[in-house]
């Protein structure tokens, strides 16, 4: 018995002894730093050189240890002297003074390690957070110090304190209103540790300043720090700090969500930087090399550029590295920080330098500009963004249009310019809404051409006349006989190449199997039989298309799953629609290109067909019967994607007639575009090369047709 309670004397001494010795050591190894200021004469000694690391070395070791001697949550005298002696105050005056050089790389690591280390809460005291942004502010007046190494470690650390615990952002972001004197009304006028004083809730009030007209001070604390080190030509340094930028805009709690979008210019220092790398961007920069330059990762900083293909690139990959790294953002951040983002991008970066560009009458401009803002809808996948991109090209309306109406400038603008005199233009600007067709965003499909569709108002009221509907009535601007009075066409039809099943009347439709064995017929019978070359090259028939239609399906009804869209076509007799049928000005656009097919450049062809063939694999059932079905029996003056190749096909039929050797040289112009000849010149080459594609395109549209299978429920 008396053995145990000695040694529980023992052990009593031993565990209070060493705290008084530990104290002795801090204080004495704090004297020796202090003290070296008062000995020392040479000034250019680096701080490396001196004992001073070696010393907060000591006293961080010796923290370390006290803590794990007593119990979990209490404070050892070390700390308690730490703190009450403004330890950490006055090394950072003394890094802030740069003495001995290198004494702010010292007094950085110190910091980093005491908080990383320390598992006592520290952050809420005010003898550590003061100094904590007076750090914080001397890195953002020295940026490219060579310090950045020790700069991002700090904030880093900062980031992780903050993430465990939200409620400690209001202390770091204070910036120099502490400074100044014009302290927030919510901190502690003493060192108490107050965390655990504030009732729950309280975080909102206390954390986040009320809304002001004004915009924040731009004084430097861990955001500014942040992004500035996001900029750091080292790489490991700028990845670090992007990482813990995430990690910041990622808190949980929306108190500090709030307080870091209301008491920061984060907001404003992302956007600004994504203008200046947009602005730094050569206006020589050849548009093709922007669309041809591969997607940029925000973690690949720099590595795009290495080999320097064309001139810019390094621009270019800077650019959209940076829009990677904001879209990333968006994706992750709380709600509140993803929506502030998105509209400080809108508002200086969509609005204020690319919307004066895209309406400016310059082609060369207008080229330049819509191959950038292609490569920016790439590069956005984040919703908050994406969703204020679409609104800024398409505008919110969602009612049907009207012929001549244009309540958002910018997409009438970029629809016009599908049908533009330049060739360039108008494949660049099909490339442009390609693009943006094959975002998750239902608003695109909905205002380019599914709110014209809505009503049905391209049908027959009322049963059919038999055999009076006819072909669709040719435009008054085209040229050409009616096809009336085409000696090709019987009921609307060629006679020669193919013939059509009979129509079904309206309301009824073929079996499942038999009605898309109908549809796939009805698109490769189009072209007659005098104007094939495919099986002339021993190519496959449209099973070739069938994979890839497969893919763009199954993609566009992964974006669709969500939006809400009919299985079925809404019915006619709820269908009434207002006014005289208008297909829109965009499926407008296209059909009058596609009624020229013969007579554009080849590029231009199939970038036409290749947005038809995309629209015609979404999903939603008026798109698939106004597209893709040949039995609809259309209103007077209406028309629809298989009406428009009848009309090409008549056109066809009639030149084909006055071209001598049609078939040879139609044969020689496809062995060219595979390659397997030189070129050479001919007349009506442009001719040829449309009657290829169009060939071509109704293979496609029989592999859509045949992958996405009959509409479901009646029409």
């Amino acid at each position: 018995m008396l053995s145990r309670l000695g040694a529980l004397l023992q052990q009593a001494v031993e565990t209070r002894e060493p705290s008084v010795d530990l104290l002795e050591a801090f204080t004495e190894h704090w004297k020796g730093i202090t003290g070296y200021y008062l000995e020392a004469t040479d000034e250019s000694i680096p701080a490396r050189q001196t004992d001073i690391p070696w010393r907060l070395k000591q006293m961080l070791d010796i923290l370390v240890y006290e803590e794990k001697q007593r119990p979990a949550g209490e404070a050892g005298p070390c700390l308690e002297y730490l703190l009450q002696h403004k330890v950490l105050e006055t090394l950072g005056t003394l890094g802030k003074a740069e003495y001995p050089p290198g004494m702010r790389q010292q007094v950085l690591l110190f910091f980093s390690r005491v908080l990383e280390q320390v598992q006592h809460p520290l952050l809420h005291y005010l003898n550590v957070h003061r100094p904590v942004q007076k750090l914080l502010q001397l890195s953002g007046d020295r940026l490219g110090s060579g310090m950045e190494k020790e700069e991002v470690q700090f904030a880093a650390v900062l980031c992780t304190k903050i993430k465990q615990d939200p409620t400690l952002l209001v202390y770091i972001l204070e910036g120099k209103s502490i400074l100044n004197g014009r302290r927030a009304q919510e901190l502690p006028a003493s060192p108490v540790k107050e965390g655990a004083e504030d009732p729950p809730g309280t975080a909102a009030a206390a954390g986040c300043p009320p809304a002001e007209p004004s915009p924040p001070r731009r004084d430097s604390n861990l955001v500014t720090s942040l992004v500035g080190l996001c900029k750091s030509k080292k790489s490991r340094v700028a990845l670090k700090a992007r990482e813990n930028l995430l990690l910041l805009v990622g808190l949980a709690q929306e108190a500090a969500a709030a307080c870091l979008v209301r008491s920061s210019v984060l907001c404003q220092l992302l956007t600004e930087h994504l203008c200046d790398l947009y602005s730094a961007v050569p206006a020589c920069t050849d548009p093709a090399d922007v669309l041809a330059l591969e997607r940029a990762s925000w973690r690949s900083q720099g590595d795009a550029a290495g080999d320097g293909v064309f001139p810019g690139k390094e621009s270019l990959a800077a650019f959209f590295s940076w829009l990677d790294y904001l879209d990333e953002l968006a994706m992750g951040a709380h709600p509140v920080v993803a929506d502030a983002i998105a509209e400080a991008v809108e508002e200086k970066f969509f609005q204020g330098i690319l919307q004066p560009q895209l309406l400016q009458m310059s082609e060369l401009a207008v080229l330049s500009t819509t191959a950038m803002l292609t490569g920016t809808v790439r590069q956005i996948h984040a919703s908050p963004l994406l969703h204020r991109l679409v609104l800024f090209l398409l505008g919110p309306d969602r009612h049907p249009e009207t012929p001549g109406d244009a309540p958002h400038p910018l997409r009438t603008q970029l629809i016009d310019r599908c049908n533009h005199l330049s060739d360039e233009i108008s494949l660049a600007s099909l490339r442009l809404l390609e693009e943006l067709l094959q975002k998750p965003h239902e608003h695109v499909a909905h205002s380019l051409v599914l709110r014209n569709l809505e009503a049905r108002g391209y049908l027959q009221r009322g049963p059919p006349m038999p055999d009076d509907r006819g072909p669709p009535e040719l435009d008054p601007d085209e040229d050409g006989l009616d096809l009336e009075e085409d000696p090709y066409f019987s009921d609307g039809f060629p006679d020669a190449g193919f013939r059509m099943a009979k129509k079904p009347p309206l309301g009824s439709a073929p079996s499942a199997k038999g009605q898309v064995s109908e549809v796939v017929s009805s698109f490769l019978c189009l072209v007659p039989e005098e104007a094939k070359t495919s099986l002339c090259m021993e190519e496959g028939g449209y099973d070739t298309y069938v994979h890839d239609a497969l893919g763009m399906v199954q993609a566009c009804r992964a974006s669709a799953a969500l939006w809400g869209w009919p299985l079925a076509p809404r019915p006619l007799d709820a269908c009434h629609p207002e006014v005289t049928f208008y297909e829109g000005h965009f499926l407008k656009v296209l059909f009058d290109r596609m009624t020229r097919i013969l007579d554009q450049p080849y590029s231009l062809n199939l970038q036409v067909t290749s947005v038809l063939s995309r629209l015609a694999a979404f999903p939603h059932p008026h798109l698939h019967e106004y597209l893709l079905d040949p039995y609809l029996n259309l209103a007077p003056g209406c028309r629809s994607l298989f009406s428009v190749l009848v009309r090409v096909i008549g056109d066809l039929m009639q030149r084909l007639q006055r071209v001598p050797h049609f078939r040879a040289k139609l044969l020689l112009v496809r062995r060219q575009l595979m390659g397997l000849v030189p070129g050479e010149q001919m007349d009506h080459v442009m001719l040829f090369k449309g009657v290829v594609v169009l060939e071509e395109f109704c293979k496609e549209l029989a592999a859509i047709a045949l992958v996405k299978g009959p509409p479901e429920g009646p029409p």
